[in-house]
């Protein structure tokens, strides 16, 4: 059956509120809370080798909407559904009535305090017979392009479904869809990159990581629209939605689902440490080995789990594979090569840098609240991957040889040292002085 009714108890009080209204598929022989929980792998995938889609096979509905394509990259193979069969009509009719405010400017469900009752009348479906993968919705299957013969750009491309309803809360997402866009380069520079460095090809491995900077800095460029698409003062007012169970102050004893489970299920709400374009970088350039073996980093081992099975597969493998071959210690070799990778560094730096910058100004300014979305710790979450990637860039840094370098490369390599070292130094001093003001909240990680 089809769960409709999500109905959450806090088991610490006597309230129930409704969670994001999500269809599930239940299928026999299996159980509901496998639909819950975070993916586990589900294919083969060879050590040796990764099945990237060349053709996104965008009319085949039966396949898991997320695999990681050269067309696609991290982005589902084919566009989301922008309305439900009308079948689901009574769903599609709440969910189009759920935002706070209505693309007519009156008051939604949530407004009202209405959702709660609405969610309860909805019936139950049977979907013994759907096999559309379509039905099954994240974070990154929340758009609908204006214009379907033109690419996926932000211009081109409208929400599907809001809990809001405010244009602030349209560009937050829309603006990391339109980030993701261009991830199908990244998936294919940083198969080259294995590729090269397995073969020892200096030039092809050269070609490689200037084209993969090159992607991530499109990245950041969209990353960086951000702060005029999405009104620093409104994050707030949808924030609240995407908050799971997991080590959030409102839910201390976990929260119960209905129809699912008698005991309470703890899970971590939506976090950028979801996405996988960082997480593909960090394992080509053999950053994640370097991350602190701390509490914090293994949070960030535990949101692995809330990816796309294929995406988890494809990063394990890139891990693996850039290990093996050791993209580190071939870039490093060669002067100008250690110069691309330490570009390739940097673009990491940025985004991060970037997410940080984003943290500071749409939350910690506006709200006491001492955890994240996805449950870490607001504080010292973040920095603990910004202050790895900065190290990281000092230590490179000292394996270039100067003298080797044209002027043009040595202008460039001291902009990125002395930018990533006074980025340290000011973190460092910021987390000192958050911490103060956070309180022992920031010590307290859940893993």
């Amino acid at each position: 059956m089809l769960l409709i009714k999500r109905i959450i108890k806090n088991t610490s009080q006597s309230l129930c509120r409704i969670d994001r209204v999500q269809p599930v598929l239940s299928r026999k022989n299996s159980t509901l809370i496998g639909a819950f929980s975070p993916s586990q792998p589900k294919f083969h995938v060879q050590y040796h080798n990764f099945n990237i889609l060349k053709d996104a096979m965008e009319h085949d509905t039966t396949l898991p909407s997320f695999m990681v394509g050269y067309k696609n990259g991290f982005l589902p193979r084919q566009d989301p559904l922008a309305k439900l069969p009308d079948r689901f009509y009574a769903l599609e009719h709440l969910l189009q009535n759920m935002p706070i405010q209505l693309p007519n400017g009156e008051e939604g469900l949530l407004a009202k305090g209405q959702l709660g009752d609405a969610v309860k009348d909805l019936p139950q479906f049977d979907v013994s017979d759907i096999n559309d993968q379509r039905l099954l919705s994240g974070d990154l299957y929340n758009y609908q392009r204006i214009d379907p013969t033109k690419p996926i750009v932000y211009s081109n491309l409208k929400l599907i479904r809001a809990f809001a309803g405010t244009p602030s809360e349209h560009g937050f997402i829309l603006v990391h869809v339109a980030m993701v866009a261009h991830s199908g380069n990244l998936v294919k520079y940083t198969m080259e990159t294995i590729e090269a460095t397995q073969e020892k090809d200096r030039i092809k491995f050269n070609n490689a990581m200037k084209n993969l900077s090159d992607t991530m800095n499109l990245i950041n460029q969209e990353m960086e629209t951000m702060w005029e698409r999405s009104n620093t003062d409104d994050y707030l007012k949808f924030r609240t939605f995407i908050m799971g169970s997991k080590n959030q102050p409102m839910f201390p004893n976990g929260v119960i689902y209905e129809g699912v489970s008698e005991k309470p299920l703890f899970y971590r709400g939506e976090s950028g440490a979801n996405d996988s374009m960082i997480p593909c970088m960090d394992n080509l350039l053999q950053i994640t080995s370097k991350l602190p073996n701390n509490p914090l980093t293994e949070v960030l081992k535990d949101f692995r789990r809330y990816r796309p099975t294929n995406h988890k597969e494809f990063l394990d493998f890139v891990q693996r594979k850039a290990e093996e071959v050791n993209v580190r210690g071939f870039a490093i070799q060669v002067c100008k090569v250690n110069s691309l990778y330490l570009a390739n560094m940097d673009q990491i730096r940025a985004f991060r840098h970037r997410h940080w910058n984003f943290t500071k100004e749409y939350i910690i300014k506006n709200t006491t609240h001492p955890v994240a979305t996805g449950g870490s710790p607001i504080v010292t979450w973040l920095p603990n991957q910004l202050g790895t990637i900065l190290e990281q860039m000092n230590k490179i840094s000292h394996t270039i040889d100067y003298n080797k370098l044209t002027p043009e490369n040595k202008i460039l390599i001291d902009e990125i040292i002395n930018k990533a070292n006074a980025q340290e130094r000011v973190l460092n001093r910021e987390v000192k002085f958050l911490k103060q003001q956070f309180g022992p909240s920031q010590d307290r990680v859940v893993v």
